[in-house]
């Protein structure tokens, strides 16, 4: 039997064996048990394994995935195959035009690294630069968003440290359904209809020909993204940010008015980087430093921990709307802070004091929704960082081997189709990251040459008692520290398994008093939250405004994998 047609069997294998299981041992935030809970069945069964599992956001990106560990490679390997393949099959939301971030474990050593694989702007990036072209604002899109794309550089310097396959054979899989095509889903035809709306010429092309998406079940090709891939497989980094290829990206982004050259792709490097640490619910967890929002994930988990969540019951009004009001808190310190810190001194101990959070988290008025919320530290700024009310644009994948090594993964575009600029040459979508800078005199995330803007990336893995625990991620821009948290509280705080912690409904908090809710929230919770001001906009099914989470998890006592992925996007979780 062929090696992928193995995997396959064993993936279906896997699935057929599985029902969804019931509630799961919990605990509250001071450390007290929880009473077993009953909650709505599960829409996908677990998958669960003793080897090795994958979760990506695409079917074809985790059975790549799953191939590589059943074949003798890592972790470290699979997520690299992974990426590629998401790069070409979900072409609106990641690739090799976006960014990348990782946190790495090593099953052997227990050691842990991260990687900041974001590009930074061009040495000609001045506010100045901006305003002497019309704009008040860095634009949202176009030449003018664009910074310099890391996530090459990232899937190249993780298989430099940790890779184990020659780099070309992992990039296969994806350079095959590039130059032979892939089939096009319900959803990508749905998205690519509903985000398309200011592709430049090259793209509507490609991604909206005639007017509207490819036929579901055609096959989508992009040759040329074959071909830099090709390049990108047998020639590294210097393949794409030295030479014609890294001359020809920069001279597209040129004349389209951006303020990338040639020399700022070729100065391009990730950085190896300490995560951050937190404690939340008996795990340590591991978030990416700034320019990433990562504190504001542990800022968040610690705010929540103070209120004591876990004692006012799932999605009931009390739960919601406090969770609601700490992201407010959250977002005040991030929005003031998060920048590049090779730019700008971030208080980050002081923002994640405990004492400081203490204070903060008294803040919450349990009667009433805040529309507006000042910073705890430093004065207040007109800039936001964000906060906007969309999906993000996002994919997350994750891998854990049979050597006991993990990863979480995330790359992007930022929004769909990012700056909306395909270059018809290389097949290179330009990510838009580079709107996350401000103009603001004075803010730490003000545009500078050869600076990393603000990115809501954020990764996360955990440790218990020391050892690795589970990985967790989420696309979905500000909703990501959001969606991150309601779903721990589900896993650890009310006792559900991961999949039911991945589907049950959750909020995203927007700007001011807007709240984006599933319509699955009960109609008498939504009306209580109503009344206390939040501004609900109920969602109906199952949709991209609340992210598609995925996480793996070492089950505590027996060691086994249980993996899952959000319906609410093409996410699969494959395990063995």
């Amino acid at each position: 039997m062929k090696p992928g047609a193995r995997s396959i069997a064993a993936a279906l294998l896997t699935l057929l064996g599985l029902t969804a299981c019931g509630a799961r041992g919990g605990a509250l935030s001071d450390g007290s048990p929880m009473t077993s809970t009953t909650y709505a069945p599960q829409n996908r069964p677990d998958v669960r394994g003793t080897m090795g599992a994958v979760s990506a956001d695409h079917p074809l990106a985790a059975q790549a995935g799953l191939e590589v560990l059943q074949d003798g490679g890592t972790a470290f390997d699979a997520v690299i195959a992974m990426a590629g393949v998401l790069a070409v099959v979900r072409p609106h939301m990641n690739g090799v035009g976006g960014d990348a971030f990782a946190i790495f474990y090593e099953g052997e050593t227990g050691e842990i690294s991260a990687l900041n694989g974001s590009g930074r702007s061009g040495a000609l990036a001045t506010p100045g630069f901006f305003r002497e072209r019309g704009h008040d604002d860095v634009p949202g899109s176009g030449a003018l968003s664009v910074s310099v794309p890391g996530a090459v550089a990232a899937w190249v310097d993780a298989h430099e440290r940790f890779g184990t396959l020659p780099f070309d054979e992992l990039l296969s899989p994806a350079i095959r359904l590039a130059n032979e095509g892939f089939p096009v889903s319900t959803r990508l035809a749905d998205d690519f209809e509903s985000q398309g709306g200011r592709l430049n010429a090259s793209a509507r092309a490609l991604y909206l020909p005639n007017g509207s998406a490819p036929p579901v079940g055609s096959l989508l090709k992009n040759e040329a993204l074959g071909a830099t891939l090709e390049k990108i497989a047998e020639g590294g980094k210097d393949a794409y940010y030295r030479g014609p290829l890294a001359e020809r990206l920069a001279g597209f982004i040129e004349t389209e008015g951006g303020h990338l050259r040639a020399d700022d792709l070729a100065a391009h490097t990730s950085t190896w980087v300490e995560p951050v640490r937190g404690e939340y619910l008996g795990h340590t967890v591991l978030v990416m430093p700034p320019n990433s929002q990562g504190i504001t994930e542990l800022s968040f988990m610690r705010l929540a921990e103070e209120r004591a969540v876990g004692r006012l019951g799932h999605n009931t009004p009390e739960y919601l709307h406090t969770m609601i009001e700490l992201k407010k808190l959250a977002f005040a310190d991030r929005d003031r802070w998060v920048a590049d810190p090779e730019h700008a001194d971030i208080p980050i101990d002081r923002l994640l004091d405990p004492r400081y959070l203490a204070e903060r988290a008294g803040l919450v008025d349990p009667d009433r929704a805040a529309e507006s919320v000042a910073p705890g530290v430093g004065d207040p700024l007109a800039a936001s960082q964000g906060d906007a009310d969309d999906a993000g644009d996002t994919v997350y994948l994750t891998a854990v081997d049979q050597y006991g090594n993990a990863v979480s993964w995330i790359q992007s575009l930022f929004a769909g189709f990012g700056s909306g600029l395909l270059d018809p040459e290389t097949g290179v979508l330009f990510h838009n990251r580079g709107s996350g800078y401000t103009l603001e005199e004075g803010h730490p995330n003000q545009v500078a040459p050869r600076k990393r803007p603000y990115h809501t990336l954020t990764p996360v893995m955990a440790l218990r008692d020391g050892e690795f625990a589970f990985t967790i991620g989420t696309p979905g821009g500000d909703g990501q520290t959001q969606t991150i948290i309601q779903i721990l509280n589900n896993l650890l705080l009310f006792e559900m398994t991961p999949q039911q912690a991945i589907e049950a409904p959750r909020f995203r908090s927007n700007r001011g008093l807007s709240v984006s809710i599933e319509d699955r929230v009960p109609g008498a919770v939504r009306a209580e939250l109503t009344a206390k001001g939040h501004r609900l906009d109920p969602v109906e099914g199952w949709t991209a405004t609340f992210g598609g989470a995925q996480m793996i998890y070492v089950e505590p006592g027996t060691g086994t994998l249980t993996a899952g992925a959000d319906p609410r996007r093409e996410a699969y979780a494959l395990a063995y």
